[in-house]
């Protein structure tokens, strides 16, 4: 029930996007609902009719190509986009300033897209066009489907001008990075190296106060004999402070390298890992404990000697 709520907003957002943003802004878009828009601004004809026309014929001829439960959403995806067309394009003139024109049609098509795919549906078009190619020659999906989304952009500096197609690059992009930010999420993850000689001390801190999944990497021994192994931890961006903390209250030494990674699925990103790892009911709770557990001043180590008085 769920993907079909999300499939039918994200029809209506990519929908919206078409009908009141780009239409009477002279723009864009890439693969048929871009080609649709160019025959409209040429020809006057409703992208309504031309999408369902385009789309229909593309979905008959790659039927095969495409998972059953693809195919299903799709027949319920495509009309239900030129529906929203339909009842959307006579609602506005459009917006004065092309540039927000733009900036808005990509947020929206953005959004649009990524709750279709996340429905496990897709928007037909150019995507089943790359899949059938694929299927018959191998040629490379994400390439082939750019490869034809940009040349239906190119197309329109024909019909819109070169001023126009620059305003639907723009658009495509930030639809582009909205689409990301929605089927991946807004909260970015940390992945953090720690160099310590204190590596087992910090990792019993990382497991036990911050409910972490931990990896250590073994180092050979430096040129003065210390032994400043790897440990290897991936967090979510609001526990990074409370980790750099921990980390210096018990090794103010340690050499902390922080980067900037998209997607994490399982480990402590999953349900409770190990005995020891802390589940929450609410966002609000999980901060308040790992703010509550970084403020303390001293740590226990493995053999349950707190950490401030080893030497």
């Amino acid at each position: 029930m769920k993907n079909y709520l999300f499939l039918i907003t994200g029809t209506f957002f990519f929908a919206a996007s078409v009908a009141i943003f780009a239409m009477p802004n002279s723009l864009a878009e890439g693969g048929v609902p871009g080609l649709a828009l160019l025959i409209y601004h040429e020809t006057d004809i409703s992208p309504a009719l031309t999408t369902l026309i385009l789309n229909a014929m593309i979905l008959l001829i790659g039927f095969r190509y495409l998972p059953k439960d693809m195919i299903i959403k799709s027949l319920i995806t495509i009309p239900l986009f030129s529906f929203f067309i339909y009842i959307l394009e006579d609602l506005t003139s459009g917006i004065p300033d092309p540039l927000l024109a733009a900036i808005f049609a990509g947020v929206f098509t953005g959004a649009g897209f990524g709750l279709i795919f996340r429905s496990g549906s897709t928007t037909g078009g150019t995507s089943t066009i790359a899949r059938m190619l694929n299927y018959k020659f191998g040629w490379e999906l994400t390439g082939t489907n750019f490869v034809l989304d940009a040349s239906v952009v190119v197309a329109g500096i024909f019909v819109i001008g070169p001023l126009y197609t620059m305003y639907t690059v723009l658009a495509l992009f930030i639809g582009k990075r909205v689409t990301d930010y929605v089927l991946e999420g807004f909260e970015a993850k940390r992945v953090v190296h720690i160099f310590s000689n204190k590596t087992e001390e910090v990792e019993h801190a990382l497991q036990t106060s911050l409910g972490t999944h931990t990896t250590v990497l073994k180092a050979e021994k430096n040129a003065d004999g210390v032994e400043e192994n790897l440990i290897y931890v991936a967090i979510p961006k609001q526990r990074l402070f409370y980790l750099k903390k921990l980390v210096s209250s018990i090794d103010e030494n340690a050499f902390t390298v922080v980067h900037t990674v998209k997607d994490v699925t399982g480990g402590s990103f999953a349900e409770a890992l190990h005995p020891g790892q802390k589940t929450f009911r609410s966002k609000k709770l999980e901060r308040r404990y790992y703010k509550k557990q970084a403020d303390e001043e001293s740590f226990t180590s493995p053999d349950h000697t707190p950490v401030n008085e080893k030497a």
